[in-house]
């Protein structure tokens, strides 16, 4: 059995962890870059669309999104049409941290391609993509309150 998984863990944890700990001197904690990247690319996206693009619970990204707002990092904006839609749109002091987010993201993702070329690149990157849509099937399944099948037998 190959443990590709297993290797893309170990990979996602490293870099997690370096980033924690870059992040740590612009008050942002634990995985709250993630947030404040997706939330500044793409100004007016609601709570759970962003839950879904980091691959989180509903409840866990509630929390993010609040202590980032509560940092002053992102605010919460009323819909025009319905009151009951909050969008989150990037402060100052958000869109002023992006670039060094950004940059320290371009910096691991050069450390994590070193010695590979570009073709060798560009196909990790289809393979990789390939392996995230597999996944999202499952995640989605799951998500919605029902239990994967292990074997073709019942759930455990």
């Amino acid at each position: 059995m190959t443990d590709v998984l297993r290797e893309i863990g170990m990979i996602a944890r490293a870099l997690d962890s370096i980033s924690n700990i870059e992040f740590k001197d612009v008050d942002l904690t634990k995985g709250q870059y993630l947030y404040v990247v997706r939330i500044c690319e793409n100004p007016g996206i609601i709570q759970e669309k962003v839950a879904d693009m980091i691959k989180v619970d509903r409840t866990t990204a509630s929390r993010a999104i609040a202590k980032l707002e509560a940092s002053g990092f992102i605010e919460k904006v009323a819909d025009d049409h319905n009151k009951k839609i909050k969008k989150l749109y990037p402060t100052e002091k958000g869109r002023s941290i992006y670039p060094f987010i950004k940059k320290e993201n371009d910096h691991s993702n050069a450390i994590a391609l070193s010695g590979l070329s570009d073709e060798e690149s560009d196909a990790l990157l289809y393979l990789l993509q390939r392996v995230r849509e597999n996944v999202e099937v499952d995640w989605d399944w799951v998500k919605k309150g029902n239990r994967r099948t292990y074997g073709g037998g019942d759930p455990v």
